[in-house]
Formats: structure tokens, C-alpha cells, sequence
């Protein structure tokens, strides 16, 4: 019997030694997907827009002043029919005055003070001959519509109310922008204060 315990007992024990060993390891495993079409996004102007120079005295002083509307043509064009989406970058991240987090920053005045902000939206979007409607996420499976851009969340495009992505090749509209300056009373107007909104759209492949 005790010929048979033995190696037994020491059975066990290998087994034991095997499940603390796992127990103490995880695995990494790195996938992905190399998509054979590229696309190419593009605004007019070299996306540059130059407000030139404001009076001070036209601003309003205890709240943020509108400024008008302005726009730019946007386009993306792809090598093939592509599933993809917007993933805009905030250059000015923690400078924007707005409560809301969509908004882009406009810088930060010499005394750290917030400039104003910038809200982008998408207008009049056709792809491929076809009406497009932006549609906005912040995971797979959350797309809901939204025309504004924000470097929260992605934007897509589809055709119809299904609030699901659709592939395209050539799309175009109108990157519309409206600017927004802090109230007067919060910036250093003993001298003349640089102001530049900056923001990089990219393209994400889905």
C-alpha cells in the first residue's frame, strides 16, 4: 500500500505546484486588421481661418460674446467603398470657457485665463451622391445623432435613421464653426490677446 501512496501523494503535489504556477500568469495576445483602402481627409483653405482683429469695447464684458458663423468645405476621399469615422483632437485641451465638454479651447490669455471656446458642427453632408446624417459614439455600440464634433466621442455618417455606420468613398459638407470669447472682465486688455482654436481631425477605421 504504502508503495502506492507514494507516488500518489507525490501526484498531488505536482498538481498543486501546476495550479499556483497558473494562477500567477496571464497572456497577452495583440490583434488587428490591415485595411486595404485609405482615405484622405481635407478642408479648404489649408483649414485656416483668420478672424482678424476684434475691439475690446465691441465685446461683452460680464458674459461670453457670439461670434458670427464661419465654415469651411470638408471632404474625405477614400481609394474604396470604407467603414469609417471622425476622431477629432482638441490642441487646446483645458482651455475652453464653455461648461460644456464638446467644446473646443481657444487658448489661455497671459493670465492663465480662459480665451473662449470654439463649437464645431457638421452640415449639409453628402457621400457618394447620397444624404448623409453625422452620427456621434463613445463606444461600439452607442451610436446616436449628433452634427457637433467633440474630442469626446466619434463621429460617423449613415444614410437613413438606423443610427448604425455606412461604409463611403467620396464624401462633402460643411465644417461649421461658431466662436465664442470670454467675458472681457476676465482677460488682461491692458495689452492685445492672442487667441487660436486648433483641432486635428482624423480618420478611424471601424
Amino acid at each position: 500500500m504504502k508503495a502506492i501512496q507514494i507516488p500518489l501523494a507525490a501526484c498531488v503535489g505536482l498538481a498543486c505546484a501546476l495550479q499556483a504556477q497558473a494562477a500567477s500568469t496571464v497572456d497577452l495576445s495583440v490583434s488587428g486588421v490591415i485595411t486595404p483602402s485609405a482615405c484622405t481627409p481635407s478642408l479648404s483653405n489649408g483649414g485656416v481661418y483668420d478672424l482678424g482683429k476684434l475691439a475690446a469695447k465691441d465685446l461683452n464684458s460680464d458674459q461670453p460674446t457670439r461670434l458670427p458663423a464661419s465654415s469651411l468645405h470638408f471632404a474625405i476621399n477614400c481609394e474604396a467603398m470604407t467603414l469609417l469615422a471622425l476622431e477629432p483632437k482638441d490642441n487646446r485641451l483645458g482651455s475652453s470657457y464653455s461648461e460644456y465638454s464638446s467644446t473646443f479651447g481657444l487658448g489661455l490669455a497671459g493670465n492663465n485665463a480662459k480665451i473662449g471656446f470654439l463649437q464645431i458642427t457638421l452640415e449639409s453632408v453628402v457621400a457618394d451622391d447620397v444624404d448623409m446624417n453625422p452620427i456621434g459614439s463613445t463606444g461600439p455600440d452607442t451610436w446616436a445623432p449628433s452634427a457637433v464634433l467633440s474630442h469626446h466621442f466619434l463621429t460617423a455618417f449613415t444614410p437613413d435613421r438606423t443610427h448604425v455606420p455606412a461604409a463611403i468613398q467620396h464624401l462633402a459638407g460643411d465644417l461649421q464653426f461658431i466662436p465664442y470669447l470670454a467675458p472681457t472682465n476676465t482677460l488682461p486688455l491692458t495689452e492685445e490677446v492672442h487667441f487660436e482654436a486648433s483641432a486635428t481631425l482624423s480618420i478611424k477605421y471601424l
